[in-house]
């Protein structure tokens, strides 16, 4: 958000720290730097999408993971996971409910983030940050895929590249009675 005074670091096409700068200067001059994603899954397997805040300086009112966020210096992708699940959602998950799926490489579609991506599944029920989140609430895998596919500005475009990467590699939680959830 602005005026934090985070300091982030900021890293080269390799991910390996190069330097230190606050969040504002990493965006501006569009370093590169570190990110991570959740996706925090129900029971059914749907995922809790949330709806930015106004006062994000990034994509504000958008949709995008459960939880995300930059890591600030020094910080390792797993700690921040689940500081995130913290800040945004008042979740205190231990680290080894959360799973580990995939990482993107830096890009314009992630705003020169490094992403790690990371899931959960618990019963656990979300309790949105409103200084981080506008709202947010549980939704189907279709209904994501559809909405990505006729109002794909309705997002943030770092949510879009997890989430087709979690669709591409079949990441869904598998429900109890053994199938795929929400799969079309």
């Amino acid at each position: 958000m602005p005026g934090t005074g985070e300091i982030l670091d900021v890293v080269d096409a390799s991910d390996c720290v190069i330097g230190q700068a606050p969040r504002e200067e990493v965006h501006v001059r569009r370093l590169r730097h570190r990110a991570v994603h959740v996706f925090l899954f129900n029971e059914r397997g749907e995922v809790f999408v949330q709806k930015r805040a106004a006062g994000k300086d990034t994509f504000p009112h958008r949709y995008d993971s459960s939880a995300s966020g930059h890591l600030t210096s020094g910080e390792a992708y797993d700690a921040c996971a689940l500081r995130e699940l913290r800040e945004e959602l008042d979740l205190t998950i231990v680290r080894s409910q959360l799973q580990k799926q995939f990482k993107i490489e830096a890009c314009e579609r992630t705003g020169g983030e490094f992403v790690w991506a990371y899931s959960v599944q618990t019963d656990e029920a979300p309790h949105v940050n409103p200084q981080e989140i506008e709202s947010g609430a549980f939704w189907s895998l279709a209904e994501i895929r559809a909405r990505l596919v006729t109002h794909p500005e309705e997002f943030a475009p770092g949510f879009a590249a997890v989430f087709e990467e979690f669709d591409r590699r079949k990441l869904w939680p598998v429900r109890p009675e053994g199938r795929a959830s929400s799969r079309p």
